[in-house]
C-alpha cells in the first residue's frame, strides 16, 4: 500500500494526539487519582502507536509502547502517579514530538531514546522509587475499580440492575494484527452481546469504532443474565479475534471510589434517579449508546488551497473597485443597481473566506502550559498559568507568526518578573506566582495581553541601562513618560539581567518581539507597577490581506494610509507651522506634533506650491504622533495588500502596494517606520 498519500494526515493527527497527551498529563499532575485522565492519555498514546506502526515508523511505535506500559500500570493500580513518573512520561512525550517533527521535515523519525526507554522500563519494573498506593481505601478502590470510567447516571443504571439480579461485565477484545475489516468484527461482537444483554458503554466510543479510529483493542461493558464463560466463548468464536478477557464489575466499586475516582452525583439528580425504575433507565441508556454520534461536519483543507482562494478573491475585489468606477462614470441606474448587488454579495463572500482562514489562538496557547511547567521547575519557582479567551480567532498568517514573540514574553515574565517563593513570601505575596494570558476581540483588532504578578519593572534601572548603552541620551531621558521608559526594554541588545542563562539575559528576544509584531501591522505597549507586576498588551489586525485605508494624493501619485493608524484628518494654515530642533511642528490640541512632508520623504517630483494651507493626516504609534502632509484626501476604501516582492522589500516606510479601481497602483504607507 502506498503510504506517502497518508503522511500528511499522520503528521497532523500525531501532533493532535501528542498535544492531548501534554494537556492531560498537566491535568493528571493536579488530579493524580483521576483514572479517567489516565485513560485519555492511554487512548491518545495507543492511537499514536497504531498509526506509527502502520506507517512503518518503528522507533516511534516502540517508544509509545513503553510509555503505554507505564500508563497501563497506573490505571491498573500497580503504579502510583508521582512527580518522578510524570517527569519521565513528559520526557517521553518530548522525544515523540521531536520524532514527529523530524518526519514532518522530511526526516526518518529516528532518535536516540535509549535513556528514556531505560527510565520507563525501570518504572514499569518498580526499580525506581515509585510508591504504590498506601492508603487502604485507595488499595481497595484500585482492586475494585473498572477499566472504563462511568458517568453518574451510568453508575446508577448498573447498581440498580445488579440489585435486580443482572451481572455487569467488562469485555476487553483484541483483534488480530492482520485483521482487515476491523469495523465489521466490532459489529459482529456488538451483535452477539446485544442478543445476550444490554450494552452500557464502549471504549473507544461507538462512532470511533465504526470509523475504525482505534488500533486493535476495545472494551465493552454489558448488563446480562448470562455467565462470563458463556459470553467469552461466543465472542471468541468471531473471526480474527486474538484475545478476549472478561472482568465482572461490582456495585461496591463505585461507592468505594466515589470520593477519589469520580465526582459525586448532585443531590437533586440522585433524587430524580431514585424515582425511576432500572429497566427504563437501562433501555434509555442502551438506546443512547447504540446511536452513533452525528458524523463530523468538518474537513481538513490544505492552507495552500485557502491561499489560492484568497488570491482569487483579492483579484475580484480589485475588479469590483473597477466596476464601481465605471458605474459612476456612466451613471446608468441598472448598472448601478447591479454593481451595488455585486458589492453586497462580494462583501458576504469576503466575510466567509476570511472566516475560513480564522484559527483560534488556542492552537498557539496550548503549548504554553507545558513550557511554563518546565521553566518553573528549572528556575525553582512556583507558577500558575491562567489562559482566557483561547477561542478568540485570528488569521492563519498571523497565528503562524505570533507564537515565537509570545514564547519570548512568557520566558521573560517567568525569568525576570516572577520572584522565587521565598522572596514572594517575604514581601507578603502568595508563594505561587501567576502569569495570565488573555486574548479578546475589539473592533477590527485582536488584543493579546500577558500579565504577571511579579516584581514589576524598575524604571530607574531600565533608564540608567539605556543611557549606559547609548539607546537614549541623558537629556532625552528627562522627557520620557513611564510607558516610554518601559518600552526601552524592547530595544535591540537591551538587557538588565545580572547574569546570562539559557532562558534569557542575552539582550535578544524582546526587540524581535516588537519587530515581528510591527511587521504584522500590530503594536505592543507595556504597563508596570513595581512590586505588583507588569502587563504587555499586543494589538494585532484580524487579517493581513484586505485592509481599510485612507487614499491620499501627493502631487501626481496616490498613497494609502491604513485607517488603524489614523487619529484624524485636518487642514491647517501655513502660518501655524512652527520650528523646533530643526523640525517643522504644529501645536495641535495643545500637543506639539512633528510635520512630515510625504513629497520629501518619497522624493515625489513637485513644483513650487502657492497654497496657503496644508492638508494633514494625524497618525500614531503607541504614544507617539506625527502629522503627514498630503495634497488632498480621496476617501476611504478597502484594498488588497500586495507584497512588493523580494527586490523591493527594503523600501523605507512602504509596507506594500494595492491596485485601485482605475488600474493605478497606490503604495501603502508604513506609519510605524515613519514615526520611528
Amino acid at each position: 500500500m502506498e503510504m506517502s498519500q497518508y503522511l500528511e494526515i499522520f503528521i497532523e493527527e500525531s501532533k493532535e494526539n501528542l498535544q492531548a497527551c501534554n494537556e492531560q498529563l498537566l491535568a493528571l499532575e493536579k488530579q493524580p487519582n483521576d483514572l479517567s485522565i489516565v485513560n485519555e492519555i492511554f487512548r491518545a498514546a495507543h492511537t499514536l502507536k497504531g498509526m506509527a506502526a502502520t506507517m512503518g515508523y518503528d522507533d516511534l511505535a516502540n517508544l509509545t509502547h513503553k510509555m503505554e506500559n507505564v500508563l497501563d500500570g497506573i490505571r491498573n493500580g500497580v503504579l502510583a502517579v508521582t512527580p518522578g513518573v510524570l517527569d519521565v512520561v513528559f520526557q517521553a512525550v518530548d522525544d515523540l514530538e521531536a520524532m514527529v517533527f523530524s518526519i514532518a521535515d522530511g526526516g526518518d523519525g529516528k532518535r536516540d531514546v535509549s535513556n528514556v526507554v531505560r527510565l520507563l522500563q525501570e518504572i514499569e519494573s518498580g526499580e525506581t522509587p515509585v510508591t504504590l498506593a498506601k492508603e487502604e481505601v485507595a488499595a481497595t478502590a484500585t482492586a475494585l475499580a473498572s477499566r472504563l470510567t462511568y458517568e453518574a447516571y451510568e453508575q446508577t443504571v448498573i447498581e440498580e440492575a445488579i440489585e435486580q439480579g443482572f451481572t455487569c461485565l467488562e469485555i476487553s477484545v483484541s483483534l488480530r494484527e492482520d485483521c482487515l475489516l476491523k469495523a465489521a468484527r466490532v459489529y459482529m461482537v456488538f451483535e452477539l452481546l446485544e442478543k445476550d444483554g444490554e450494552v452500557i458503554k464502549s471504549d473507544p466510543p461507538v462512532d470511533q469504532l465504526e470509523e475504525e479510529r482505534f488500533d486493535r483493542d476495545f472494551t465493552v461493558s454489558i448488563l446480562t443474565m448470562e455467565s462470563a464463560e458463556s459470553i467469552g466463548a461466543k465472542v471468541e468464536n468471531v473471526s480474527e479475534i486474538d484475545r478476549v478477557s472478561i472482568s465482572p464489575i461490582e456495585a461496591e466499586s463505585f461507592r468505594s471510589t466515589e470520593e477519589t475516582l469520580v465526582e459525586s452525583v448532585p443531590e437533586k439528580a440522585q433524587q430524580d434517579m431514585a424515582g425511576e425504575q432500572a429497566p427504563r433507565l437501562k433501555d434509555e441508556n442502551a438506546e443512547n449508546v447504540k446511536k452513533a454520534a452525528p458524523s463530523s461536519k468538518t474537513i481538513r483543507v490544505n492552507i495552500d488551497r485557502l491561499d489560492i482562494l484568497m488570491n482569487l478573491f483579492e483579484e475580484l475585489v480589485i475588479d469590483r473597485g473597477r466596476l464601481e468606477e465605471i458605474s459612476k462614470q456612466f451613471d446608468n441606474p441598472e448598472l448601478n443597481e447591479t454593481v451595488e448587488r455585486m458589492t453586497r454579495i462580494s462583501g458576504d463572500l469576503q466575510s466567509i473566506i476570511l472566516n475560513m482562514r480564522m484559527v483560534p489562538v488556542e492552537t498557539v496557547f496550548n503549548r504554553f502550559p507545558r513550557m511554563v511547567r518546565q521553566l518553573a521547575k528549572d528556575l525553582d519557582k512556583q507558577i500558575e498559568l491562567e489562559i482566557e479567551g483561547a477561542e478568540t480567532e485570528l488569521d492563519r498568517t498571523v497565528i503562524d507568526e505570533i507564537g515565537d514573540p509570545l514564547v519570548h514574553l512568557i520566558r521573560n515574565a517567568i525569568d525576570h518578573g516572577i520572584e522565587t517563593p521565598e522572596v514572594r513570601v517575604k514581601h507578603g505575596k502568595d508563594p505561587f506566582g501567576t502569569v495570565k494570558l488573555k486574548a479578546y476581540h475589539s473592533g477590527n483588532h485582536v488584543f493579546i495581553e500577558l500579565e504577571d504578578d511579579g516584581a514589576g519593572i524598575n524604571k530607574e534601572r531600565v533608564l540608567q541601562k539605556a543611557i549606559d548603552k547609548g539607546i537614549v541620551s541623558s537629556d532625552q531621558a528627562l522627557t520620557l513618560s513611564d510607558r516610554q521608559i518601559y518600552e526601552l526594554i524592547l530595544s535591540s541588545g537591551f538587557s538588565t539581567a545580572e547574569k546570562l542563562s539559557d532562558i534569557s539575559g542575552r539582550g535578544v528576544g524582546l526587540d524581535v518581539v516588537r519587530s515581528t509584531i510591527e511587521s504584522l501591522g500590530g503594536s505592543i505597549t507595556i504597563d508596570s507597577t513595581v512590586g505588583e507586576g507588569s502587563r504587555f498588551s499586543i494589538q494585532l489586525p484580524l487579517t493581513l490581506s484586505i485592509i481599510a485605508v485612507m487614499l491620499v494624493d501627493v502631487k501626481s501619485e496616490k498613497y494609502a494610509i491604513p485607517l488603524s493608524s489614523i487619529i484624524e484628518t485636518a487642514i491647517i494654515k501655513k502660518e501655524d507651522v512652527l520650528h523646533a530642533h530643526n523640525q517643522k511642528v504644529i501645536d495641535f490640541r495643545g500637543k506639539v506634533v512633528p510635520l512630515l512632508f510625504l513629497e520629501e520623504v518619497f522624493e515625489v517630483p513637485s513644483e513650487e506650491d502657492e497654497a496657503d494651507q496644508y492638508s494633514i493626516v494625524l497618525v500614531r504609534k503607541g504614544e507617539k504622533t506625527a502629522a503627514l502632509v498630503v495634497d488632498s484626501f480621496i476617501g476611504q476604501q478597502e484594498v488588497v495588500l500586495k507584497s512588493l516582492g523580494h527586490y523591493l522589500n527594503d523600501i523605507f516606510a512602504i509596507s506594500g502596494a494595492t491596485i485601485l479601481g482605475d488600474g493605478q497602483v497606490a503604495l501603502i504607507i508604513d506609519c510605524n517606520a515613519l514615526i520611528n
